[in-house]
């Protein structure tokens, strides 16, 4: 199964970025591209099981359940229900932890999925540079 990581240092405390990414329903207010971000039922955006709805540009549209929320890791992890890639089973994972020397947060975002063979690098790829990056590069603009 193909994985799809990346990775940033922000100059923020750890517990700090943790506070405001542990919203699974906030993805709108800090990633390019975002367009809404609701959850479906209207329900906490902490409770696990509860599905997002994500328009992307040109109105794309991702569902992501929350699987598991980690709050002594500082972790969440989510299933990809939907998305507008040729992906399936795709389990994401968002996770922050301290940087101790320096008072700053490692932020890492990640994903394990299914391709077809010819879509694997591609997709990696994609997920990778598209998605994980600019999302991270975006926080490390919110936080410095």
């Amino acid at each position: 199964m193909p994985r799809s990581y990346a990775s940033a240092v922000l100059n923020t405390p750890a517990d700090q970025v943790w506070a405001y990414l542990r919203d699974f329903g906030n993805l709108a207010e800090w990633m390019p591209g975002v367009e809404t971000v609701a959850i479906e039922d209207g329900g906490p955006a902490d409770r696990i099981g509860c599905v997002r709805r994500v328009i992307g540009p040109n109105g794309t549209v991702f569902r992501e359940r929350l699987a598991g929320l980690d709050d002594a890791g500082s972790s969440y992890w989510y299933d990809t229900l939907e998305a507008p890639l040729p992906i399936r089973g795709a389990r994401g994972r968002l996770r922050v932890a301290p940087v101790t020397d320096t008072d700053q947060a490692f932020v890492e975002w990640w994903s394990d999925f299914s391709a077809d063979a010819g879509d694997e690098e591609a997709m990696e790829k994609t997920l990778r540079t598209a998605i994980y990056a600019i999302g991270l590069g975006a926080l490390r603009k919110r936080f410095g």
